[in-house]
């Protein structure tokens, strides 16, 4: 074959993992490609390079991915490579192809039943049917559950032994959704419809059951490759194995780090166990990341380096091939809206120096995460775009909330807490303030609605100011009416269309996406991982969502968390998976074997870096910057002084009408009677104390540190006289 023929200019630029994958044998081959290291770039050059040395024509190959986005790219770079007639599609677009195609053989001249788009409408009429009450969110969580049983081939009659065996977290009682699903596929029959499953299995009977049809879609598709393997759910497995019917012409390619969707029934056990069900596969690991910087690759390395489960098996230390960068930011903030305005000004600054808005992002674990950072961003002036999501005031929730609102202010009373009178709002749209509801659209709408909770204790924190003549002023609590004006107005400005902007979005939907700056936020634990992950399995998923997260960037990262939601609100610890901050960076060198080290800066305001009186060590978790030392460092608490500040905080609650832990959490009185602050300034020191809570309670800890009892406290020390 002569030097400069095209299939040897094909493997021109390969680095020389990539041209073992390129150049494999037919048969099976599995790639394992981390974030970055040119998978799209392998496989399609595999299939040219195959083509142009006459082994498969372009016809004769069948690529499939998760996106129709995936799928135009993988056709673009094969078209630039001289190669055609290969059919890239996603799993969906081929079954329909074959299905329509073979229809009039199939169904005897009947024509193919409508598709439908959506299972919500009729899943709402088959719980109607089987006494299921539920809403338009019910029942797209009943929807999600039934995809999933459908997709894992699970039948009705199986569904409450599959859903217990794999803890799913049913919407209903599970026996409840067994008969919803059960009454939806009658419906569908009756209807004469089908659903995207419906469409799958047909494409599996049509060649399973079907002899005619088996020989000619195994003789128009003979060489296989599939992306994103690690996200194959049971039923696509099916189908797949169906176009193989026995051979073994198949490339696979996947990252097992990144199995993030294994609630919609994917799996990566297709994946890890490929070299153990085709003995004969040629595997490749992909490590050269061409992606970000050694400084991001090292800590995404640090981050998936201590994964456990079958998916760590298959865990790639990535080598990073970009010259060197920043070191990635861990930035500590005192509340959420510190955190989302520090974020808001960063990108301003970005911007300002040149770097395009679309090439920033700013990467969430929840939706409902969204808010705060939309009006961040509105008041900074910086444009935004939300990927995969509807914008915070755009949803159906927070309009119904809205109207909720305005009608409860013609009836609030005036001396009610603006957050209870809003929670009382809320109740009337069917929201609980302790009540978490299972099912990912219910517990995003929750999350929606106590993010209005949220802001109603923010705004509340602000007192209205009324003068009173000659210059002087008073003040008076925020009223229902003021907050409702509130959220209009930032729902006018939210509203305000953008052409380019940042990128907002939750860490599922901006996989597969990358920019040159991301911000991870949002990382407590609690958040991150969510407190809905129960299983060790499930606690490795929520691991990947950050390295997923991480891998986003190209040049610069910046990851940040707040100790409290609220100004002054409960502390929080930081999210678990965050790898130790005092190491060296790794992924430069290599070897990719350091831990990453993150560059911590403080925030404008600024925050705190606290420091353990005892043994030196910075301390991260919000309890124990709250106590001013480690955790297992001993203690000298003042007994009978907690006890004390107990009983105050008890009658100051009990007077303001109050939950105990907004006058002072457990972790602040615990910190007060270890470190008997002296003066205003000591007390302030204490994370969580802020100037509100040091104008309204200061005066009557300081008192009690120095020894006062409670009863000789002068009353308005236990009241929430406005400063």
């Amino acid at each position: 074959m002569a030097v400069d023929s095209p299939a040897e200019q094909v493997l021109s630029g390969l680095d020389p993992e990539q041209r073992t994958a390129v150049t494999a044998p037919a048969g099976p081959v599995c790639i394992l490609a981390g974030a970055g290291t040119g998978k799209t770039r392998a496989i399609t050059h595999r299939i040219a390079y195959r083509s142009l040395r006459g082994e498969t024509a372009g016809r004769h190959v069948l690529a499939v991915t998760f996106t129709a986005r995936a799928a135009a790219e993988m056709r673009a770079r094969l078209a630039a490579l001289g190669v055609a007639g290969v059919q890239a599609r996603t799993f969906h677009a081929a079954a329909l192809r074959q299905v329509r195609y073979f229809a009039p053989r199939l169904l005897a001249g009947r024509e193919l039943p409508e598709l439908i788009e959506s299972k919500a409408r009729l899943v709402g009429l088959a719980a109607a049917r089987v006494g299921v009450r539920t809403d338009r969110t019910g029942a797209r969580d009943l929807a999600g559950e039934i995809e999933w049983a459908k997709s894992s081939l699970v039948e009705p009659g199986e569904y409450v032994v599959a859903a217990a065996k794999a803890t799913r977290d049913t919407p209903f009682e599970a026996g409840k959704v067994a008969e919803v699903f059960a009454a939806y596929e009658q419906l569908k029959r009756g209807n004469g419809v089908i659903d995207f499953e419906d469409l799958l299995r047909a494409a599996v009977w049509g060649i399973e059951d079907h002899s005619d049809v088996a020989e000619q879609v195994r003789a128009q598709y003979r060489h296989f490759v599939v992306d994103e393997y690690q996200d194959v759910n049971p039923l696509q497995q099916r189908l797949l194995d169906a176009w193989l019917g026995g051979r073994d012409d198949l490339t696979v390619v996947g990252d097992a780090s990144q199995t993030i969707y294994s609630f919609t029934g994917a799996t990566s056990a297709y994946l890890i166990d490929f070299p153990r069900l085709r003995r004969s596969a040629v595997v490749v690991r992909l490590v050269r990341d061409y992606r970000s910087t050694p400084q991001v690759v090292g800590l995404a390395n640090a981050v998936i380096r201590q994964a456990r489960g079958s998916e760590a098996r298959l865990r790639l230390e990535l080598v990073g091939q970009r010259p060197s960068g920043a070191e990635p930011e861990l930035r500590i903030f005192q509340d959420e809206p510190g955190e989302a305005a520090a974020v808001a000004a960063r990108c301003r600054q970005l911007i300002a120096g040149g770097t395009p808005a679309r090439e920033i992002a700013i990467l969430f674990r929840t939706n409902a995460q969204s808010e705060t950072y939309e009006k961040a961003l509105t008041e900074a002036e910086v444009p935004y775009v939300v990927q995969g999501a509807e914008r915070f005031f755009e949803r159906a929730e927070i309009r119904q909330a809205l109207v909720a609102l305005r009608a409860a202010t013609r009836s609030a009373d005036p001396g009610e807490p603006l957050a209870r009178s809003v929670v009382a709002a809320l109740e009337a749209v069917g929201w609980a303030p302790e009540q978490r509801p299972p099912g990912g659209a219910a517990r995003e709408r929750w999350e929606a609605l106590a993010a209005l909770v949220q802001l109603a204790e923010e705004f509340a924190a602000t007192p209205t100011l009324l003068p009173i003549g000659e210059g002087a002023v008073s003040s008076r609590p925020p009223t229902l009416s003021e907050f409702v004006d509130e959220l209009g107005r930032r729902a006018a400005a939210q509203h305000a269309p953008t052409v380019e902007g940042v990128t907002l979005a939750s860490l599922h939907s901006a996989k597969g996406l990358e920019w040159d700056a991301v911000f991870v936020v949002g990382l407590s634990d609690g958040t991150l991982p969510t407190t809905y992950a129960k299983t060790a399995e499930q606690v490795e998923e929520e691991r990947r969502l950050l390295y997923v997260g991480v891998t986003r960037a190209r040049e610069w990262l910046w990851l940040s968390y707040a100790i409290s939601r609220s100004p002054g609100g409960r502390p929080r610890r930081p999210c678990r998976f965050l790898p130790q901050f005092d190491g060296r960076s790794g992924g430069g060198s290599g070897a990719g074997s350091g831990m990453a080290r993150l560059s911590r800066k403080p925030d404008s305001r600024p925050p705190r870096i606290v420091s353990c009186r005892v043994c030196g060590a910075t301390l991260l978790g919000g309890a124990d910057r709250k106590l001013g030392r480690c955790a297992t460092c001993p203690s000298d608490l003042d007994e009978e002084l907690l006890e004390r500040l107990q009983t105050w905080r008890a009658r100051v609650s009990a007077g303001q009408r109050v939950p105990a832990y907004v006058v002072f959490t457990d972790a602040t009185l615990v910190a007060i009677a270890e470190r008997k602050p002296a003066q205003r300034s000591d007390l302030i020191a204490i994370a969580g104390i802020g100037p509100r809570k040091l104008a309204l309670y200061g005066d009557a800890a300081l008192a009690l540190v120095a020894g006062a009892a409670v009863d000789d406290l002068e009353p308005e020390k236990t009241s929430a006289n406005d400063p």
